[in-house]
C-alpha cells in the first residue's frame, strides 16, 4: 500500500484527541520554551496518528515537532512511539553537501593551500609515452645515445623505479620511468597538458578577454595589430597572447587575438604640441608713442576751428 494511500485514512479518534500527551513528549524531548502551537495532525496507519507542533528554536524556521501516538486493538489507552524533530514545506533548510573538490572556484587558493590532482585527470597527459616514437629506422629517429649515456640513463631510471609505488598510476612501468624521460630530454616535466586542457584554457581565457567582451566591440582596433601584446609560444601562439600595456585593462593577462581595448598602441596618433615663438624683448632703446593722431595721417579733419564752440557755460 503506498504512503498516499495509507496517509488519506481517517486518523483514529482516540489518537487524534491525544494532544496533551503528544505535547508532553515534545516538550520533555526539546529545549524549554521551544515547542509552539498545534499545527495538525497526520494519520500514519490504523490507530497510528503523528501530531505536529510549531518549534521556535532559532535557527529552525519551518520546521516541526512531529510526535507519533499509537493504540493497541481494543484498547482505550494511547501511547507514545516517537518523538523527532522533522522540516515543514517551507523549513529552511542547508544546501545539500558538495565534494570540497566541486566547490572549489578560481581564486579559493591561498599562501600554503594544496590542490592534489588526480592520476587520471582529463586536463594532463603524460609528458612521453612512445606511441608517437618514430620506427628506429627512420629519418625521424634520434640517434642512438652513447654508451656513457646509456648507462646512466639505465641507473637513473632503476633508482627511480625500484622505489616502492606511492600511487597506481606510478610504478616500474608507470610515471617512473616517464619522469626519469623526461628529465633526460629537459622537459622535467612527467605530465603535461592534455588537448582537453587546452581547450577548456582556451574556453576560459576567451570568455575574459575575448571578441565578446564590451570591451572588445568597442575597441578601435584587435590585439593581433597591437604592439603591446607578447605572443606565447606552443599551438595557443595561433590564438592567445600576453597583454604588456600597463594602461590596459587586460595588463599581465592572457588575452585573445580578437580582443581589443582603447590601449591599441596605433589606434591614434598623440600630435604634438605647438611650440610658442620666443618672445622678442628690446629693453634697450624708448619707443615713442604719439598722444594724439597725427594731421597727416587721415584719420583726423585738417580745418581748425577758429572760434570755439558754445557750450553754454557762463
Amino acid at each position: 500500500m503506498s504512503a498516499a494511500t495509507t496517509r488519506s485514512r481517517t486518523p483514529d479518534r482516540l489518537c487524534a484527541e491525544a494532544v496533551d500527551l503528544a505535547r508532553e513528549a515534545a516538550e520533555e524531548a526539546a529545549a524549554p520554551g521551544v515547542v509552539g502551537e498545534h499545527v495538525g495532525l497526520v494519520s500514519e496507519g490504523d490507530r497510528v496518528v503523528t501530531h505536529f507542533f510549531e518549534c521556535k528554536e532559532p535557527g529552525y524556521r519551518g520546521w516541526r515537532w512531529a510526535v507519533t501516538v499509537a493504540r493497541a486493538s481494543r484498547a482505550r489507552f494511547v501511547t507514545l512511539d516517537e518523538t523527532v524533530l522533522l522540516p515543514g514545506p517551507d523549513a529552511l533548510l542547508a544546501p545539500e553537501w558538495v565534494p570540497w573538490s566541486e566547490r572549489l572556484r578560481p581564486g579559493d587558493m591561498g599562501p600554503g593551500d594544496l590542490l592534489p590532482t588526480d592520476a587520471d585527470d582529463l586536463r594532463l597527459e603524460p609528458g612521453y609515452t612512445a606511441e608517437d616514437e618514430p620506427p628506429p629506422n627512420s629519418a625521424l629517429a634520434a640517434p642512438a645515445p652513447s654508451h656513457d649515456l646509456a648507462e646512466r640513463v639505465d641507473a637513473e631510471d632503476a633508482e627511480l623505479t625500484d622505489r616502492a609505488p606511492q600511487s597506481p598510476a606510478e610504478g616500474k612501468d608507470g610515471r617512473g620511468q616517464v619522469a626519469s624521460l623526461a628529465e633526460e630530454l629537459g622537459m622535467r616535466r612527467a605530465r603535461v597538458l592534455s588537448r582537453y586542457g587546452l581547450h577548456t584554457a582556451a574556453d576560459r581565457w576567451d570568455e575574459s578577454f575575448g571578441p565578446k567582451t564590451p570591451m572588445a566591440q568597442a575597441a578601435p582596433a584587435s590585439c593581433q595589430t597591437c604592439g603591446f601584446l607578447v605572443p606565447v609560444a606552443g599551438s595557443l601562439r595561433q590564438a592567445f597572447g600576453i597583454c604588456a600595456n600597463e594602461f590596459s585593462p587586460a595588463d599581465g593577462r592572457v588575452v585573445s587575438l580578437s580582443y581589443g581595448c582603447g590601449g591599441h598602441s596605433e589606434a591614434a596618433v598623440m600630435p604634438k604640441p605647438p611650440v610658442p615663438a620666443q618672445p622678442v624683448l628690446d629693453s634697450m632703446t624708448a619707443d615713442a608713442f604719439p598722444l594724439r593722431p597725427d594731421r597727416d595721417s587721415g584719420s583726423v579733419s585738417t580745418e581748425t576751428d577758429t572760434e570755439s564752440e558754445d557750450l553754454g557755460h557762463s
